[in-house]
């Protein structure tokens, strides 16, 4: 700072001016140029986004954001949050307020009311939004003491505000935002003013329990969201209405492959379409395993003395999301993950540096608690399987056991089932056990092993498990959306809990180091995915059914039958459909069960080896010799080869 109450501020460009000592951010922006100032949103100060009445009162790295800057999107959204509650409080002023959060794609308000909102409501609230956008309110901000925060929101009514205050710490600081005669407890940043905003969308409710909890008051929560271009805006709903097209619930009703009842929550009944695409995909990774990527599965038990769960520290860190039971006057839990039991099979005799790295895939049945709020077809259930593997190895071995699994990743996800993959290297939280330096050493594995392999990540401080940092695949599917899938996790701390080791050549002790992984996943969850990804037209090899066999009438019945005969015999799965319904019914039916191919017959095809063939994805392909088709649909049947990556051993 200069002596005559300048400050020095710098510019990303790497280039510096001076500014009065106090000047605000938008005072700042408007020396840059009057350009700047009308386009700017929000400021980063040293990489903190903040509102541009923000004062500079030291030397500072500043960036003035503007719709070019992903940061300020979010603070767009949230600006919005605050607009759309200030218009519910307008209408119905004996409405609470709790949080409005920004989330993924947009943001929420959830609001105490004694008559729910609904979609009919929207209209109104919108109107009354837009009405606060051209009143172009000043959004300010205002620090405030614990005290007269308590008061005011007392005063105002607002007991979620008030239990809000009390559970932070007392010493935290707190700021309130104003806009026109409506304020909020909120930490920030906003727009400048109301006029910024405008092109938005409110899109759907949902009940949701204060804080999550079943026992508290159930809100309204009113989703919406919000984009600089009406364009934008445009192209997300369209996006939105797409994905309900492909909403897994109702496809998977509509083609007859799992449901729901109350007598087991969260827990789905697959039919057997259902079911054969549920084991199709775990018979997809078990071929993996022997060919090309090795492990060896093993079977654990399913119920465990609470003991082990203190010993992995699962009990202490994941205990409101298990399931308990008793027995032989035994506190007994149901495993939620397959990870402990692994080192009772490592354990079960000695081993030494050559047995390693010892790769043990699981497929075990996992129960999670989940609450009701939260769960979600077969997105978000509380019994499931995992294509689950803990792979034992030295320390010496993790890059290449990494790089192995991360061509796995590649192939799985990107070859066979076409997501784009992205990664991020998830790393420490403050809930955690082990030591830092164990910390230093597992996230140091990671990070080396995607170096090594020139591949791009983007590092997420805080999202790693609690015992270990992990590399997560994001994918994205056919409609753009992102999904967390694939996980790799590099664990020190579970072999020191559960004493394991190994000999070394020199004759000593050793700790092997535990990878956990899963590709796919949840099976639950990926065939949910997988539905929305496909629109339920799956690919021939993981479809149920793979050709549906139409005849015209009752007179080529027995020709349906031989060319069933004929492709059941090949290793297809085929059905004649012989309902006394007319051949358009059948065809439209085996149009919406989305059934890859459909061959129909008639008098041209019979006595003639060939049969006429309709693709669901590509239309009609005219008649073919029969063999030819079936030539065509065995190349179908299996899985995509690699494109690029081969496997290693």
């Amino acid at each position: 700072m200069s002596e005559n109450g300048t400050i020095k501020v710098r510019l990303p460009d790497g280039s510096e001016l001076e500014a009065a000592r106090g000047a605000t951010l938008i005072e700042i922006a408007e020396n840059i140029g009057p350009r700047l100032a009308k386009a700017a949103y929000a400021a980063e100060i040293d990489g903190r986004v903040v509102d541009l009445s923000r004062r500079l009162d030291a030397d500072a790295e500043i960036r003035i954001l503007t719709e070019r800057d992903p940061e300020t999107l979010q603070v767009y959204r949230h600006s919005t949050a605050h607009l759309m509650a200030q218009a519910v409080q307008r209408l119905w002023p004996d409405t609470k307020v709790t949080i409005g959060p920004v989330i993924e794609d947009g943001f929420f308000y959830d609001f105490e009311r004694d008559q729910p909102f609904t979609p009919e409501d929207f209209p109104a609230i919108e109107a009354e939004m837009d009405k606060i956008v051209m009143e172009d309110h000043a959004i300010e901000r205002e620090e405030i003491s614990r005290d007269r925060a308590l008061a005011l929101f007392r005063e105002m009514g607002e007991p979620y505000k008030v239990e809000i205050i009390q559970d932070l710490p007392e010493d935290q600081p707190l700021t309130l935002y104003r806009q026109g005669e409506w304020v909020d407890l909120c930490r920030g940043p906003h727009v400048p003013r109301t006029g910024k905003l405008g092109t938005f969308k409110l899109l759907t409710t949902a009940g949701a329990y204060w804080r999550g909890d079943e026992k508290n008051r159930m809100l309204t929560r009113i989703y919406g969201t919000a984009f600089f271009k009406r364009g934008e805006l445009e192209e997300h709903l369209a996006r939105i209405e797409e994905a309900k097209r492909r909403d897994h619930r109702k496809l998977g009703k509509e083609l007859d492959l799992y449901s729901f009842h109350p007598n087991a929550p969260a827990s789905p009944y697959f039919h057997p379409k259902g079911a054969w695409i549920y084991n199709r995909l775990q018979r997809f990774m078990r071929e993996l395993y022997a060919d090309g990527w090795p492990h060896d599965e093993i079977v654990t038990p399913q119920i465990y003395d609470v003991e082990l769960w203190h010993i992995s520290g699962h009990y202490e860190n994941y205990k409101e999301n298990m399931f308990f039971t008793g027995a032989d006057d035994r506190e007994m839990a149901v495993k939620p993950m397959n990870c402990p039991a692994s080192t009772y099979v490592y354990a079960a005799q000695k081993r030494s540096y050559r047995d390693l790295p010892l790769r043990y895939a699981d497929f075990g049945r996992l129960h999670r608690y989940e609450k009701s709020g939260v769960v979600t077809g077969l997105f978000r259930v509380r019994t499931f399987v995992q294509d689950d593997a803990h792979i034992f190895c030295r320390p010496d071995q993790i890059q290449d056991e990494v790089t192995s699994l991360i061509r796995l990743v590649q192939y799985v996800m990107e070859d066979v089932f076409g997501f784009q993959v992205s990664i991020d290297l998830s790393l420490r939280g403050d809930k955690r056990i082990g030591s830092d330096e164990v910390w230093d050493v597992s996230e140091d594995a990671l990070r080396q092993a995607l170096l090594a392999n020139g591949l791009e990540f983007r590092e997420a401080a805080g999202e790693g498990a609690f015992y270990g940092p992990k590399i997560d695949f994001q994918v994205t599917d056919a409609i753009g959306r992102k999904w967390q899938l694939s996980t790799i996790q590099c664990d020190f701390n579970m072999p020191e809990r559960f004493g394991l080791h190994y000999t070394t050549p020199e004759g000593t002790e050793a700790r092997p180091v535990v990878i956990h992984r899963a590709i796919l996943g949840s099976i639950e969850r990926f065939m949910g995915i997988l539905v929305e990804h496909y629109a339920g037209a799956f690919p021939a090899w993981l479809a149920p059914e793979q050709v549906r066999i139409v005849p015209v009438s009752d007179a080529f019945n027995e020709y349906a039958g031989t060319v069933e005969e004929h492709l059941r015999n090949a290793g297809l799965r085929a059905h004649v459909d012989e309902r006394r319904e007319g051949v358009g019914y059948k065809i439209r039916d085996a149009e919406m069960q989305k059934v890859p191919y459909m061959v129909v017959l008639g008098g041209k095809e019979i006595g003639s080896s060939k049969v006429s063939v309709r693709s669901h994805a590509e239309g009609e392909l005219g008649q073919m010799d029969l063999d030819h088709f079936v030539s065509r649909l065995r190349d179908e049947a299996e899985p995509p080869a690699p494109r690029t990556l081969a496997p290693t051993t």
